[in-house]
């Protein structure tokens, strides 16, 4: 026992160890973080309250519109403005809210453009006209659950004669469950790519390698006990935030949990591997931060860690499924949420590996000390 202690590499992994969680920064940014930040979208998104939307009415004569209003909707002040406020109730698919300001086309093209309006419901010769961007997901909801409304403002209706709606109620399905999976792989990359990378440089800026290196120390030890402090903080983060996700949520691992472990290992494997070769030459730690979000951003928009990324180009699709983060994330959820075994990681582990191993060894190869 006292033989271990005195092992270089347990020394290292000890003292790294200990600086790490010596620092409150990195307590709250990694483990706590993560956790509000599950807790806040999965009762934004899994709750079933009231959907509100502004609609903004310019009108030049008397429309359909206020003969509704005038019996539907009760009068109200929304952003410090007179409106008129139409609830539709729907015990399944959860309350509407619609409110109606009435303004001219200017000041409604302005609320359009700052984000307090949805849409904007005009006339033209007694007709009706729905103004919005058509590429904008959320409009088009306001359009087609206001069009349906006006047509019939008894209420939109969950069931009809020809179809019933059925809530799916499957386990892994919620947003939640798909947040989850992917908030777990965006912070593993996240903890390596600043806890190694950000590391290696700074220390090189303050001249602390320079003075390591001078040392009996084996380099390859140095590297060695920075991947183990991060493998097992990470391992402790993923705890945390699924044990939280599990209590509040409900969240559960539908599929092998050995297989889990192992595509875990690969993906810290593969970001090792790319946190080393970032840092691998890199003496400023400006130059580092840069370099550091120039591999973290465009992963984190494009990898489908809050949205799919089948929203992107059926082009690009390709190109994002290679990305590292992507085919942990995938893997993540095809366990967490699909049911996924050893044959469904296989490839991917297998793949996240090797591409991890040899960034490391080609940032090994052109590693500066000082």
């Amino acid at each position: 026992m006292k033989s271990f202690k005195n092992n270089q590499l347990f020394q290292l992994t000890f003292t790294q160890f200990l600086e790490t969680i010596r620092e409150p920064e990195v307590l709250f940014w990694g483990m706590l973080f993560p956790v509000l930040i599950s807790i806040g979208l999965g009762f934004a998104f899994t709750q079933q309250s009231e959907a509100k939307f502004q609609v903004m009415v310019v009108e030049q004569n008397q429309t359909k519109i206020d003969t509704l209003l005038s019996v539907y909707a009760h009068p109200s002040r929304i952003q410090g403005k007179p409106a008129e406020t139409w609830k539709v109730k729907d015990e399944i698919l959860g309350n509407t809210e619609f409110n109606f300001i009435r303004s001219d086309w200017r000041s409604a093209i302005v609320s359009l453009k700052r984000g307090e309006a949805d849409l904007i419901v005009g006339d033209t010769l007694g007709r009706l006209y729905y103004h919005f961007d058509p590429h904008n997901s959320q409009a088009q909801l306001v359009y087609m659950k206001l069009s349906a409304l006006l047509q019939s403002p008894s209420g939109v209706t969950s069931n009809t004669d020809e179809a019933e709606i059925k809530p799916l109620t499957l386990k892994g399905v919620r947003y939640i469950d798909f947040l989850i999976p992917g908030l777990i792989a965006f912070g593993l990359m996240s903890s390596i790519l600043w806890g190694i990378s950000y590391t290696i440089i700074e220390r090189r800026s303050q001249k602390l390698l320079r003075r390591m290196v001078a040392t009996p120390m084996k380099k390859s030890n140095f590297l060695i006990a920075l991947m183990f402090v991060r493998i097992l903080m990470n391992f402790v983060e993923a705890l945390i935030l699924f044990f939280f996700a599990w209590l509040i949520f409900g969240i559960q691992i539908q599929g092998n949990i050995g297989a889990l472990l192992v595509l875990f290992l690969a993906g810290n494997i593969a970001f090792t591997g790319i946190a080393v070769l970032i840092s691998c030459h890199t003496s400023k730690t400006e130059v580092g931060t840069g370099w550091i979000n120039a591999v973290q951003m465009p992963m984190m928009i494009l990898s489908g860690v809050f949205f799919s990324y089948h929203n992107f180009p059926e082009w690009s699709i390709g190109i994002i499924r290679a990305l590292p983060l992507t085919a942990l994330t995938d893997g993540f959820r095809s366990i967490f949420n699909e049911g996924g075994g050893w044959i469904e990681i296989l490839f991917p582990s297998a793949v996240l590996s090797v591409f991890g191993v040899a960034c490391f060894l080609i940032g090994l190869r052109r590693f500066k000390w000082f």
